[in-house]
């Protein structure tokens, strides 16, 4: 059984030595690395090239290249059973593919094995945790149904689509919690590539739950996802949305997003990447499923979240709002306009300790992510490689 692990990469060597590391510390060993390096400026290809494997395969492309391609590049050119997509400044844990492999023949070659993950801030990179923290991430719901591995019932597995449809996530969308089949990867093709999408993993994971009949869901963290200073996640927490999307170098469907013209509203890119990796789903499985995108929710999500960052953290200019506002209709502007811009002129009044709590009551409200949150473990490890050695004595702390 021959397992790839696809990690595409640009400019973060430091950190992706780490992932790599992690991978050739595993118990098994018919594996492939597929590393697609996103027109990098650091001798990446040196480093790949000087750990004299052959099972590491590193490709480079021509030009900075959309976050999407570059996953799509690293998958065509994977050839294992099964499949795992990583970010850079991410890792397997220890036992990773024995573990698969034992599920994988138990329960006779699962369509994707879904798992729970850690997920790791660096030092510095999270405001309130300046020596980093860790703790447990993609606690859904079903999770709780057993300790031990079981199949995620299909109807299930569709009212999460059509909660994620509504802009609700009931579970994780990150790619680094699913392992999948390759022939079942290939049963989508006529759909186009795997990755769509400026958010490829929302997408993804979603369309995996909605097509794969066989989800076998194994709950306990078998990876662990990092916040690097050089990560998306560090920009889009820490305010610097824009920064991020330039990372990722996202770039729009035009189809999709000139079909959706009069739906999609300045501000927030999370919001409108999300809309636009539902629609993509939409627009692709419309004659299988009775899927439909909340548009109206959409439209009270970004209006909302524009008016917290304009009012309460002066985040958007006068004329972004005005900008906003253009596009709002006249019940809009009545309705979610006073009543946001009353709320959050008054939040931004409050100290910021009170600010911060009334903040978290307003997104259990909005019931836009899953409200569980494990504590976080602060100032362990100083980076994610650590978190791999140190995974017995970790374990410990979350159960």
């Amino acid at each position: 059984m021959k397992f790839s692990v696809l990690i595409p990469t640009r400019n973060r060597l430091q950190y992706l030595k780490y992932a790599m590391e992690t991978v050739l510390r595993q118990d098994y060993d018919d594996w492939e690395l597929i590393i697609s390096d996103n027109d990098s400026e650091e001798d990446i290809a040196g480093y790949a090239h000087s750990l004299n494997d052959p099972r590491i395969k590193y490709y480079r492309t021509d030009r900075f290249v959309p976050v999407t391609d570059n996953w799509n590049n690293a998958l065509h050119k994977s050839s294992g059973e099964y499949v795992i997509m990583l970010g850079d400044d991410d890792c397997l844990m220890r036992g990773y593919f024995s573990t698969m492999l034992n599920l994988i023949r138990e329960y006779d070659r699962p369509d994707v094995i879904y798992t729970k993950a850690y997920l790791y801030a660096y030092p510095g990179v999270m405001a309130g945790f300046p020596d980093g923290y860790l703790h447990l991430y993609g606690c859904a719901d079903f999770f709780d149904l057993s300790d031990k591995p079981f199949w995620l019932d299909m109807s299930r597995a569709l009212n999460l689509v059509e909660q994620s449809m509504n802009f609700k996530s009931l579970f994780g969308y990150n790619s680094q919690f699913s392992l999948v089949k390759r022939e079942f990867i290939d049963s989508l093709r006529h759909k186009g590539d795997f990755f769509q999408s400026p958010y490829p993993d929302f997408y993804a994971t979603n369309v995996l739950f909605l097509k794969a009949k066989r989800i076998l869901i194994y709950p306990y963290p078998m990876v662990t996802i990092g916040i690097c200073p050089k990560s998306f996640g560090f920009f889009f927490f820490n305010q610097r949305e824009s920064a991020g999307v330039d990372f990722l170098h996202n770039m729009h469907s035009k189809e999709v997003a000139d079909k959706l013209q009069n739906v999609i509203l300045p501000g927030v890119m999370n919001n409108t990447c999300w809309l636009l990796a539902m629609e993509t789903i939409r627009n692709n499985y419309s004659s299988e499923f009775n899927l439909c995108v909340n548009y109206r929710r959409y439209r009270f999500i970004q209006i909302g979240t524009f008016y917290k960052f304009y009012y309460a953290d002066k985040r958007f200019s006068k004329r972004e709002l005005r900008e906003l506002q253009k596009k709002m209709t006249i019940w809009e502007r009545l309705i979610y306009g006073v009543g946001f811009c009353c709320l959050f002129t008054l939040v931004g009044l409050m100290p910021l300790k009170l600010r911060l709590k009334v903040f978290d009551v307003l997104r259990k409200m909005k019931h836009q992510y899953s409200a569980k949150e494990p504590p976080k473990h602060s100032g362990y490890f100083k980076n994610i490689l650590e978190v791999y050695e140190t995974q017995t004595r970790y374990l410990s702390l979350d159960t």
